[in-house]
């Protein structure tokens, strides 16, 4: 979270719609995206040739019609090309991923607090470096090395428009590693997409001047700023972005909610607990146990389950558990990393049914028209 000083001025604004593994990819000026490149990587993002058991791709767990989510919402993780396998973490939307920063710290609220990185802990920079983790995940889709990668696309129908925008000879022996690294760049060319980040959310349309909120939508919003109330914006602000661009709902902080364990997820035991950022070799420090990048509210509507554990499967319950977690802790029970929880910011909001359900209502109106 970052400070929230000027959410006092916020309001009058929004109101009048003003608003405003693998080696690392070579650091080098973003290519121009070509409509090929694009192509490619739409093509490379629905391959499920690219899994260890031809079973699974991109699009397996970041559907486009669940905002790049986990179609299959009624379990907490994923399951992976291996049948009975599950990832550690509830799949994040990557709708609007192209405006995460890298990770970095910067110095705010009298202390030094890291911010952005792509996946929940940070640990990778780009949307490239991003693109190339899940191909060699055991439990997601399970490639061996980046050679056995490279020989399923050499396989792969999608080799031929590869082969179109990179040259015949971009898959020959020995060119593994560069092959690797123009599967990213196509994947990150297609992520960069308006279709993943469209603008086009009722909210946005409300900003613009092109329609208008219910009263009880109205109402949700007040509540979401309000740091007396909802206090949501602390951490999912509702400023313009330095670029223009439109609210991304998240500051790209690091919080620990003090969400549940989750007893349903395959991969849990009584003892699993997930350090998040702590784990990440850059940061490494065990004061930042079970923090995970405050994700974007937009789309939150299509994105359930909920959390990086998947424990939560509605918007309300969600908002209940901010305004009771530290209240009523009996009906929420045990969580992961007690000691390092944000308890200055919810946890005990006194928010009525009403003004809970406004804030469901107005966090609905992020949600992208198709």
């Amino acid at each position: 979270m970052r400070s929230t000083s000027f959410l006092l001025l916020l309001m009058p604004a929004l109101l009048t719609g003003c608003l405003d593994e693998p080696a690392a990819t070579p650091a080098e000026a973003p290519p121009a995206t070509s409509i090929s490149l694009v192509s490619l990587g739409q093509t490379l993002f629905e391959d499920t040739n690219l899994s260890s058991n031809g079973n699974q791709s991109c699009a397996s767990c970041h559907d486009r019609t669940h905002a790049f989510t986990d179609p299959d919402n009624t379990i907490p993780v994923s399951e992976g090309s291996v049948p009975g396998l599950f990832g550690t973490r509830n799949t994040p939307t990557i709708a609007y991923a192209r405006f995460i920063p890298a990770l970095h710290q910067e110095f705010a609220e009298g202390d030094m607090l890291w911010m952005g990185g792509l996946f929940l802990d940070g640990r990778e920079d780009t949307l490239e470096d991003q693109a190339k983790r899940p191909f060699f995940n055991p439990v997601e889709m399970n490639n061996a090395d980046v050679p056995d990668l490279i020989n399923r696309l050499r396989s792969s129908p999608s080799a031929v428009p590869f082969l179109d925008v990179f040259g015949a000879d971009a898959l020959d022996p020995g060119k593994e590693n560069a092959a690797l690294n123009q599967i990213a760049r196509a994947l990150a060319a297609f992520q960069r997409t308006p279709a993943f980040s469209p603008f086009n959310s009722r909210f946005d349309q409300y900003l613009r001047g092109e329609t208008t909120l219910t009263a009880q939508e109205q109402e949700g919003m007040a509540m979401f700023v309000r740091a007396d109330k909802g206090n949501c914006a602390a951490c999912h602000v509702m400023s313009r972005s330095a670029n223009g661009e439109p609210p991304a709902f998240t500051d790209f902080s690091y919080d620990n909610l003090g969400v549940p364990r989750n007893t349903d997820a395959r991969f849990y035991t009584s003892t699993f607990a997930d350090p998040g950022l702590a784990a990440n070799v850059r940061v490494n420090d065990p004061v930042l146990n079970g923090k995970f990048r405050v994700p974007t509210l937009r789309n939150i509507e299509k994105t359930a389950p909920y959390m990086h554990n998947g424990v939560f499967t509605d918007l309300r319950t969600i908002v209940e558990f901010y305004s009771t977690r530290d209240s009523n802790p009996q009906r929420w029970g045990e969580t992961e990393f007690p000691d390092t929880i944000n308890r200055s910011e919810l946890g005990n909001l006194k928010l009525s049914d009403r003004e809970i359900d406004a804030i469901v209502a107005f966090m609905k109106t992020l949600t992208d028209q198709p």
